[in-house]
């Protein structure tokens, strides 16, 4: 098993809370940061813009992705052309579609051509991949979020998916993979197998990594130890 120092994939850590994220800035082996509506209606934010400005005040040199939440293709353009001068370090992440399946390939032309860092989000498909790398060819850089937990959540292989993907994506050398909403640990050294670019990392998971390479017979020993400590605890009797 590779050590974590050895791993050729990059950390980005997914998520709105700010304390979590200061704490994770401090750490080398976190290159960058990803957020969505979802994640900051969960950790409670309440002003869009003043977090954003608070996230890039503290966190100035690591790249920062901040989504647009409209549905309306001229909306999204609006926001994105507000978001992207907000930071050096600033992708503007738009989804593949809006919430009607149309897609918004014209409009991530439409941003590339104007020097908009971009990270395409929500993708799950060999053809969404293919349909996305041909519209960043004029981005200064972008990034492509193929959303390989919720493909694994349908019972299928996203390890394919993703190869294929960073196959598409090496004609385009400013384009780079990010796989996406990962379930388990194991998807870093998975996304690290196949050359993918980036994983973005739930701080939950996070919390996982000191368990890389520990000894099973030992973790098996805490599993046993846990069980009958709760059991006792419980004060279960038959």
């Amino acid at each position: 098993m590779k050590r974590l120092e050895h791993l050729r994939v990059k950390i980005f850590a997914d998520g709105a809370d700010l304390p979590g994220m200061l704490a994770l800035y401090a750490d080398p082996l976190i290159k960058g940061f990803t957020t969505n509506p979802t994640l900051m209606r969960r950790a409670g934010v309440a002003d869009y813009a003043s977090f954003a400005a608070e996230v890039i005040r503290a966190i100035p040199d690591r790249p920062i992705s901040f989504e647009v939440f409209a549905d309306e293709m001229d909306e999204m353009e609006r926001q994105a052309r507000l978001i992207a001068p907000w930071g050096e370090n600033v992708y503007v992440k738009i989804p593949v579609t809006n919430t009607r399946g149309e897609t918004t390939v014209p409009l991530l032309r439409r941003l590339a051509a104007s020097g908009i860092k971009l990270n395409v989000t929500a993708l799950t498909s060999d053809r969404q991949v293919q349909q996305v790398a041909e519209s960043l060819t004029e981005a200064p850089a972008a990034y492509v979020s193929v959303f390989a937990g919720r493909v694994a959540d349908t019972g299928r292989d996203p390890v394919p998916i993703m190869a294929s993907a960073v196959e598409v994506l090496k004609s385009l050398p400013h384009v780079e993979l990010i796989w996406a909403s990962p379930r388990e640990l194991l998807n870093v050294f998975q996304a690290d197998e196949i050359g993918c670019h980036v994983i973005t990392v739930t701080f939950d998971i996070l919390k996982k990594l000191q368990l890389i390479g520990k000894d099973l017979d030992v973790y098996s020993l805490e599993t046993v130890k846990m069980f009958y400590d709760d059991g006792k605890a419980a004060g279960y009797a038959l």
